[in-house]
């Protein structure tokens, strides 16, 4: 599937857009140049889950962890952001505990998700970001 938007203030209908793509499916990765707006695409799912922590990019810590209220269970959830674009190899991923992230029952984005490839669980949600005319952005989402 693929959406574009002109511009970030029309980010909410790409949200929009993916989670009922992703048909529940909560393991997300996000791909795309420096820049492309990760970041600030996953800023606005949590804000569409109505996340409570401020949401930042995890690129030094790794992981940030946030928290939200599922609506319908009245349950308190998870969310995981990672950050992957400093690892340098495999062995890293699994010492900051990937396999826990990628297989637990919460929402989780990765941003620079390339160097677990191989490791992703079949029922994952691939967002391609392009940047197009000044702050356009062309968002391609693969099961």
């Amino acid at each position: 599937m693929e959406i574009t938007i002109p511009s970030i203030d029309d980010l909410p209908k790409a949200v929009s857009a993916l989670l009922e793509f992703s048909e529940g499916r909560k393991k997300m990765m996000f791909y795309g140049e420096i820049g492309a707006g990760k970041t600030t695409f996953i800023q606005n799912i949590c804000k569409h889950l109505e996340v409570r922590e401020r949401v930042v990019s995890p690129t030094f810590s790794l992981v940030n962890e946030y928290t939200y209220l599922n609506k319908s269970s009245e349950k308190e959830q998870l969310v995981h952001h990672l950050d992957l674009y400093r690892l340098k190899s495999e062995q890293e991923a699994l010492d900051i505990g990937i396999e826990d992230y990628l297989y637990d029952k919460y929402y989780c984005f990765i941003e620079w998700a390339e160097i677990i490839e191989h490791w992703l669980p079949d029922d994952i949600i691939k967002i391609h970001i392009e940047i197009f005319e000044n702050s356009g952005r062309r968002f391609i989402f693969s099961k």
